[in-house]
């Protein structure tokens, strides 16, 4: 954008103003050559300048005062009629001209920018500049305006733009239509905005997230740039300039899958921290070991094969080409017919992964394997969300949403970043341990997915903890932090799953450890629990109760030196 709207609307409008110009000057000249005529009919001077500027200025206009300052000869009546004529067409062309431009895509592209860059201009409140607004930009937009994080997205599409205008987002989503791969686009959402906390590169196009990736690192290092990537090769450039967070989602649910044939309870509980808080917990499903079939060996199905055999897990590959790169057994075919699955031994196989990037193909192959195998343990590639009906209609063991998985990752790391940590140190769990988390988990939240959430015990975001720990000399034993700010006796539905103090984890620390200014902390559990612990953490009041049990008194009761005395000794006194 090089110049402004009215530099634009003046450049657009350059001919038809100049016609305008042309009209009056001539009109004008005429009148001041043109003797006029007394009223007794005599010759008189022609009008002056200025007298025939005034006069050409009503009539163009329309106005029509008559014929001042006297009546004039003929000659000067034929020339009126004249500019009549004239200054109707310069008119009328200007005004289709003006309309013209107002309908005009690329001006009205223009004053939307403009619109969308002072109001970027004017946000006081942290956000994140979204780039992609389809089915996982979507889903990252609604899950931080529930949690009230402001959200600056990038999308190219129209249609889905109009789409998002019908969203009920509690906040306005300030969305710009331009591509994001151009620098100068981050720059208009606001990449060197002083409230800008991150940017979010999950378009579908590797490209594009890599020039998102690389432009917000070279303008502004400070933020955290997330990249949805899907491509190794895409992925490993990435990382070598320094993206903070790379989410390629095949090798993530290929990682989990793999996991998941040795150690189903940490899987459990890997899937239950991740989920969308608030929905309900997946149905569990334990992918068993044995033979496995992968049919496609493009991004997803290379991910599954190196990470099966990763773990050891014999399987055999159905792609149509003739040659791949790989140690384990190959078939070639679809797998959408009984013949390669026969030939692949899926007769003999307890699991199977549908993993091509066509949905109606995969869903035929999980159906065909499934008839020919009834007790297969099937995992079906998802591409498009607007697929689900069918995918919900068919239930398989697994299914693998690309747009959820990314959704997920980045929601982690924005509301909840020490959820990272916390999941590679569970990776070190025996299954008992994972098991019994799990059973907490489900039993404080009814069933939910339960609301991730981290803590640091400072003054920011802690005010009255901090306070009572820092200058006051106090000590807060982490229990405290799950008592009911209603009703002491009672504990909030919370589970502390990780403290860290000076770099050392502690992970499920026990209640009875006491807090320190400073303390980074990690809970799991309802999203009223989290308010009411906001609450404790904020109000000095409500802090001490639930460390006492007492009511504190107010400033009237202070002010009335009654502090030292219950309501009942008071009002006997």
């Amino acid at each position: 954008m090089n110049a402004s709207v009215f530099f634009l609307a003046l450049r657009r409008m350059r001919a038809p103003l100049i016609v305008l110009i042309v009209i009056y000057a001539v009109s004008t000249l005429g009148l001041t050559l043109i003797p006029g005529v007394d009223a007794d009919g005599r010759p008189t001077p022609p009008m002056s300048f200025f007298h025939a500027f005034y006069f050409v200025s009503y009539t163009a206009s329309t106005i029509g005062f008559g014929e001042l300052p006297g009546a004039f000869s003929e000659a000067q009546r034929m020339w009126v009629t004249a500019v009549i004529f004239l200054s109707v067409i310069g008119w009328s062309y200007s005004i289709i001209s003006l309309l013209t431009l107002v309908q005009d895509r690329g001006f009205q592209q223009v004053l939307l920018s403009g619109r969308f860059v002072r109001r970027v201009r004017h946000l006081g409140e942290p956000f994140y500049i979204l780039c992609g607004c389809g089915e996982t930009g979507l889903l990252i937009a609604r899950a931080l305006d529930r949690d009230g994080i402001r959200v600056v997205a990038i999308e190219h599409s129209e249609a889905r733009m109009q789409e998002l205008e019908l969203e009920d987002f509690a906040a306005d989503l300030l969305v710009l239509g331009a591509d994001a791969a151009q620098p100068q686009n981050l720059l208009l959402a606001g990449l060197q905005h002083r409230s800008c906390r991150g940017v979010l590169a999950v378009t579908d196009d590797d490209g594009v997230n890599l020039a998102v990736a690389i432009a917000s690192r070279l303008i502004n290092p400070r933020l955290m740039v997330v990249a949805r990537v899907a491509s190794p090769s895409v992925e490993r450039n990435m990382m070598s300039f320094g993206t903070h967070y790379v989410v390629n989602h095949f090798e993530k649910f290929a990682d989990h899958l793999a996991e998941a044939i040795h150690s189903p309870n940490w899987y459990r509980l890997v899937d239950i921290l991740t989920g969308l808080a608030g929905q309900k917990v997946p149905e569990r499903h334990d992918p068993p070991a044995g033979e496995w079939v992968v049919c496609g060996y493009g991004h997803f199905g290379q991910a599954v094969v190196r990470n099966l055999e990763r773990q050891g897990v014999s399987l055999t590959v159905i792609s149509p080409e003739a040659e791949l790169p790989i140690a384990a057994r190959h078939v070639v075919g679809l797998g959408t017919e009984a013949e390669p699955l026969r030939a692949a031994g899926v007769e003999s196989a307890v699991g199977i992964v549908a993993a091509g990037d066509n949905d109606t193909n995969n869903l035929s192959i999980a159906i065909t394997a499934k008839e020919i195998n009834p007790d297969l343990f099937v995992v079906v590639r998802q591409n498009r969300v607007a697929n689900q009906v069918l995918f919900d209609a068919y239930d398989a063991d697994f299914t693998m949403v690309p747009s959820r998985i990314v959704a997920r990752e980045c929601l982690a790391l924005i509301t909840s970043p020490l959820l990272s940590r916390f999941l590679q140190l569970i990776r070190a769990w025996p299954e008992e341990r994972a098991a019994l988390v799990v059973a907490r988990l489900e039993d404080l939240c009814s069933g939910r997915v339960p609301l991730i959430w981290g803590v640091r015990l400072n003054a920011a975001d802690a005010p009255a903890a901090h306070r009572l720990l820092m200058i006051e000399q106090g000590s807060i034993p982490l229990g405290t932090l799950r008592r009911d700010p209603a009703a002491h006796q009672e504990a909030l539905p919370l589970l502390p799953l990780l403290l860290v103090r000076d770099g050392r984890d502690h992970e499920l620390p026990a209640d009875e450890l006491m807090l320190q200014p400073g303390d980074d902390l990690l809970f799991a559990g309802t999203r009223a629990a989290k308010m009411a612990q906001n609450l404790a953490l904020d109000n000095r009041n409500v802090l001490d109760y639930v460390l006492t049990g007492r009511d504190a008194p107010g400033w009237l009761w202070r002010a009335l030196g009654l502090a030292g005395q219950s309501p009942q000794d008071a009002g006997r006194g």
